[in-house]
């Protein structure tokens, strides 16, 4: 008689689930039963990719870093190698104080590499705050920070609210007042560990360095071919608007009850027993799951707090004039003409970025994100609102007026983890307790990053640390 197959339950089918069911079903053979749990009624989490005028635009995250290894990696694996695309050479911008300026090289995520780098966006003062930063007292540094205070005390107002805030608001939905510098600015805090005595000398001694590589890569038809790919290999049992309801030790493995307590009929199936699992799932759901079962690492989790996003893609007139550059990003606060406040946080000129990016009959496609931590706003608007909201915010920056031919709004509740001061710490409580528990593993954007390369690792440490378990 040959071994028993294994059972393995990847919970979330975002990125991070997927890669996990994918590395599984490498790790563990054709036989073994693998299957994938997901609360909605689709895969890819924050990856989407939808049909846009004739042609495949992602209205989730739409690129990765290509430094990193990750996802090259993987799409070679899959043999999507063929399907990266890289951007244009157009710049982004930023809008502060009413005025749109280029956003400058020779920072990390904003902070200066000199105070020449960043003169041209702000204030003669705030300049001279900059300039001046070097030559203040080191910094009083215990290991990490909330950015706000601490850029504000060293650089004054103007470079954290004109240039450091936009940028966090457009890779976290957050801002300096709300995350922390360890897990945001790595590289910099490491610096600061080995005595580096100001932010501009720590951001000058880790500041990426011109390799003629892109920076950033997307893929020719959307991440939508991802996912796809990552399905076929996984060749998992997938279980869609289905939500997990309680997670319990057996003394075989593990139990998921699937099904909401409130629907009025049970899922097929409403039990699930496995030899190990996969939580791949936002903060909030993985407390939910692990409180009975591992509640150190629930109550990490319930630390963790969450952004809701949307993004509105339009396509406009075929000829429509935009400005020369990738996208805006909009600092906290700004107003327009009339005093209303803009209801998006950035937009991307999608059509410029990406050159690859063409529809059928030469529409523009754009897109308007919108939501940040602690600020609904717009959010609260209903689908058709939204659209209209965002195209005044349009007109206001670009004067562009044409209706769209299409848009497409999504929605992300709750699904954007802020990494606050200390979260390093947080992340370090869950992956120690969830250690102890045999066959329990935990993937997603909540642990090492939120960008689609950290995520994907998450998922590939997952899995190898459940087929380990499940070999000996």
């Amino acid at each position: 008689m040959g071994a028993t197959p294994a059972r393995v339950a990847v919970v979330g089918a975002g990125i991070s689930g997927l890669v996990a069911a994918h590395r599984l079903r490498a790790l563990l053979g054709p036989g073994a039963a693998i299957t994938v749990v997901e609360q909605s009624d689709r895969v890819g989490g924050k990856l989407r990719t939808a049909e846009l005028a004739g042609t495949r635009v992602d209205v989730g995250a739409e690129a990765y870093l290509a430094r990193r290894p990750e996802v090259g990696a993987l799409l070679a694996e899959l043999g999507l190698a063929d399907e990266v695309r890289h951007p244009s050479a157009a710049r982004s911008t930023v809008r502060a104080d009413g005025v749109t300026r280029l956003i400058p090289g020779g920072t990390v995520m904003g902070l200066p590499t000199s105070a020449d780098a960043v003169a041209e966006v702000l204030s003669e003062d705030g300049a001279r705050r900059v300039a001046a930063e070097p030559d203040l007292p080191p910094v009083a540094w215990d290991g990490d920070a909330v950015l706000g205070p601490l850029l504000r005390e060293r650089f004054g107002a103007e470079l954290p609210d004109r240039l450091v805030d936009p940028l966090l608001g457009g890779v976290y939905a957050g801002g300096v007042d709300s995350l922390g510098l360890r897990a945001t600015l790595p590289a910099v805090a490491k610096a600061l560990d080995d005595g580096a005595p100001s932010l501009t000398a720590a951001a000058a001694a880790h500041a990426p360095k011109p390799t003629g590589q892109p920076v950033f890569g997307a893929l020719a038809s959307g991440y939508g071919a991802l996912v796809d790919a990552l399905v076929r290999s996984a060749a998992a049992r997938l279980r869609l608007s289905v939500p997990v309801r309680e997670l319990a030790r057996t003394a075989e493995g593990w139990r998921l009850t699937l099904g909401s307590a409130a629907a009025a009929h049970a899922p097929d199936d409403p039990v699930l027993d496995v030899d190990a699992v996969v939580l791949a799932v936002p903060a909030p759901a993985a407390r939910k799951l692990l409180a009975d079962v591992v509640p150190v690492a629930a109550a990490a989790y319930g630390r963790v707090e969450v952004a809701s996003m949307a993004v509105v893609a339009l396509a406009l007139p075929a000829g429509t004039e935009l400005p020369g550059t990738s996208g805006v990003l909009l600092a906290r606060g700004e107003r327009k003409l009339d005093g209303s406040p803009f209801a998006a946080k950035a937009f991307t000129f999608s059509a410029s970025k990406w050159p690859h990016l063409r529809t059928p009959d030469d529409l523009v496609v754009i897109r308007g994100s919108v939501g940040r931590f602690g600020e609904p706003g717009a959010l609260r608007a209903d689908d058709d609102e939204l659209v209209r909201l965002v195209r005044a915010d349009l007109v206001e920056l670009t004067g562009v007026t044409a209706p769209p031919v299409e848009a497409v709004v999504t929605r992300w509740g709750g699904g954007l983890p802020q990494y606050g001061a200390g979260h390093g710490d947080l992340v370090d409580a869950v992956e120690r307790a969830v250690a102890a528990e045999p066959g329990l593993a935990v993937a997603g954007a909540t642990l090492h990053g939120v960008g689609v390369p950290a995520c994907v690792a998450t998922g590939e440490a997952a899995a190898r640390r459940v087929a380990e378990h499940l070999r000996r």
